[in-house]
């Protein structure tokens, strides 16, 4: 019985994203998943958007996109050269936020993810995405610490 149908593994393209991506692969390949692979950027501020025309905000908005979409291209390419079925989903808005969501929406049996390893006040000032996620999400989180 193949528990985990649908693994999703989210990515914010750093080293430290590397391990989780490749445990999930590996996950997927002994389940027959199929592996979706999502980023979540954030959309530019309305502070930076109030201060450009709307038709530069959008084409900043579209190139961010755009380059987000080429990324996550290339890690859906690995992952079909390790034989595995693979989909992109490019996320916005808050990382955690945007990650539970697609988790919800993408009936997603298991999520994994990197964890950077920060402790003390580092930690404290710039929060944990894993953490938010692992409190909220609709489904068992499996986090990898970066080597």
């Amino acid at each position: 019985m193949n528990p985990f149908k649908r693994i999703m593994v989210a990515t914010d393209f750093t080293d430290s994203s590397k391990p989780a991506f490749e445990e999930a692969i590996e996950l997927a390949q002994k389940n027959g998943s199929e592996l979706l692979i999502g980023h979540a950027y954030q959309p530019p501020s309305m502070t930076e958007a109030n201060a450009v025309a709307s038709s530069v905000y959008d084409e900043w908005d579209r190139n961010l996109r755009i380059r987000v979409e080429q990324k996550l291209q290339e890690l859906v390419n690995d992952a079909k050269k390790a034989g595995v079925l693979a989909k992109p989903l490019v996320l916005s808005g808050a990382p955690y936020e945007a990650i539970v969501d697609a988790a919800k929406e993408n009936k997603t049996d298991l999520l994994v993810m990197g964890t950077h390893g920060r402790k003390g006040v580092s930690r404290f000032f710039l929060g944990s995405v894993a953490s938010r996620v692992i409190s909220t999400a609709p489904c068992p989180v499996m986090t990898v610490r970066a080597a």
